[in-house]
């Protein structure tokens, strides 16, 4: 096919690399502006749901074991918050 299309693009060398790059190019906003737009709909990329792994029946924040509640529980972050994130320092003069 593409055999094809190099044999019939005219102007020798320069008109057939001019008519390439051209046809490409129409190919490439051909896709970008009507067949990429009427495809993304049909698409479930922005379809994310994101699951607790807690039942529904437990009110979202408890164990499903014991039934304990966790939601509002101060939980001690592994690491600091301040040791990589220092206040600016004011700026020299």
């Amino acid at each position: 096919m593409y055999a094809f299309i190099w044999r019939k693009l005219p102007f020798g060398l320069v008109g057939k690399l001019t008519g390439s790059v051209l046809l490409v190019a129409a190919t490439v906003a051909l896709l970008w502006y009507v067949a990429f737009p009427w495809a993304e709909p049909l698409l479930p990329f922005d379809d994310v749901q994101v699951e607790s792994g807690v039942p529904a029946e437990t009110g979202g924040g408890g164990d499903p074991v014991t039934g304990e509640t966790t939601v509002g529980e101060d939980h001690e972050l592994p690491y600091d918050t301040d040791q990589n994130n220092p206040a600016p320092s004011s700026p020299s003069r």
